[in-house]
């Protein structure tokens, strides 16, 4: 049965203090959506605590973001919102916060494609990391579009994360995903380093998609992770990198020693 707008609402109020209680948001950070319909959608305001919202507080816009109904104003990042609803049309909420760990791997520029995680290979796939704009334009958006048809969550670069679904609740759980995620690769990169699942693992796992009740749209699944091959073939590169340029270095330090 189809929840009413009230009930909606109190959705996104529960999910604002969860994201806040984990420390996923700081002050009036992060913006929470529902399409409601074809041409509405009920989001947080802006200048409010995700923490500290009331139901009355929410608001509704059209597509293009303009405000229908609610007291206070619109988040300045509707578009990104709008944005992924114009390009999904199976998808039905967006949470978008800056869990610490997983916007730690978005700062340094680095996405969570590692095949490292049955569960997140299974649900999905791997986090991108879209390049940076700036919050609030345009300039946002534009570098998540090839992401957003392939992928239900992904890192924005030196700004936080943002997950999808045809629920909310399932957005904010592939959020919760996205951060658990995060939370482990960091612990595997202390500990020496992560070890990826082999190719053949990785493929069993996306094969059982379904079986596991994950569906995605043909010709919009997303891509593989990184594979132990893969991964093993960068490091190499990256060892041969660094020695070419150490070869380099002892020939300068020869050629200045000898002029």
């Amino acid at each position: 049965m189809a929840k009413t707008e009230q009930e909606l609402r109190q959705d996104i109020i529960e999910i604002g203090r969860h994201v806040y209680q984990k420390g996923w948001v700081a002050a009036n950070d992060g913006n929470i959506s529902i399409r409601l319909d074809q041409d509405r959608v009920l989001c947080t305001p802006t200048g409010v605590s995700k923490g500290m919202m009331r139901p009355e507080d929410l608001l509704i816009c059209d597509m293009t973001g303009r405000k229908i109904a609610g007291e206070k104003e619109c988040t300045s990042e509707i578009k990104m919102h709008l944005t992924i609803y114009a390009l999904r049309s199976d998808i039905r909420a967006v949470v978008h916060v800056h869990p610490p760990v997983a916007t730690g791997f978005a700062t340094a520029g680095r996405a969570l494609n590692l095949a490292l995680l049955p569960e997140v290979i299974i649900g999905l796939g791997h986090i991108p990391l879209a390049d940076y704009g700036l919050p609030g334009t345009p300039e946002l958006t534009d570098p998540m579009l090839p992401y957003i048809p392939r992928y239900n969550a992904m890192l924005l670069a030196n700004h936080g994360a943002v997950a999808y679904a045809e629920e909310v609740w399932q957005a904010f759980f592939r959020m919760e995903t996205v951060e658990h995620y995060a939370r482990i690769a960091l612990v595997a990169e202390l500990l020496g380093g992560p070890n990826p699942l082999p190719r053949r693992e990785v493929q069993k796992l996306m094969d059982a998609r379904e079986r596991y009740g994950v569906k995605w749209t043909p010709g919009f699944e997303p891509g593989v992770p990184v594979c132990a091959e893969e991964a093993g073939r960068q490091r190499e590169e990256k060892i041969s990198l660094t020695r070419s340029e150490l070869l380099a270095l002892i020939d300068e330090a020869i050629r200045v020693r000898t002029a």
